[in-house]
């Protein structure tokens, strides 16, 4: 039983010695997702903080229905590349604690 504690202690105390390194890079990645077949590309960087937004000039006209299914493919390209920087930052936390489940380490990157 004991031996579990002390292996949670140690993984948490390596865990807390290689945070910074992982939000930092985590902070420096980016994460793209498309959406309307190419229409729209959002950027997000590992923390889901959009950084950058690409629209294809060709589809901006049509008026507003267009204008509205490029407002639902915006969305969906910004909420897909936000997808990708959380599935990474899990993946992350769980490479930093070794699949170990450590309290209060949730939302750290």
């Amino acid at each position: 039983m004991f031996g579990d504690l002390g292996k949670m202690i140690k993984a948490a105390s390596e865990a807390k010695k290689r945070m910074p390194e992982v939000q930092a890079k985590l902070e420096t990645s980016e994460f793209v997702a498309e959406a309307g077949e190419g229409a729209v590309r959002a950027t997000v960087n590992g923390k889901g903080r959009l950084r950058g937004l690409m629209i294809d000039p060709g589809a901006l006209a049509g008026g507003s229905a267009v204008a509205e299914t490029l407002s639902e493919w915006i969305l969906g390209a910004v909420g897909e590349a936000q997808s990708r920087a959380a599935d990474a930052a899990v993946a992350a936390m769980r490479e930093l604690t070794g699949g170990m489940s450590l309290p209060g380490m949730e939302g750290l990157v």
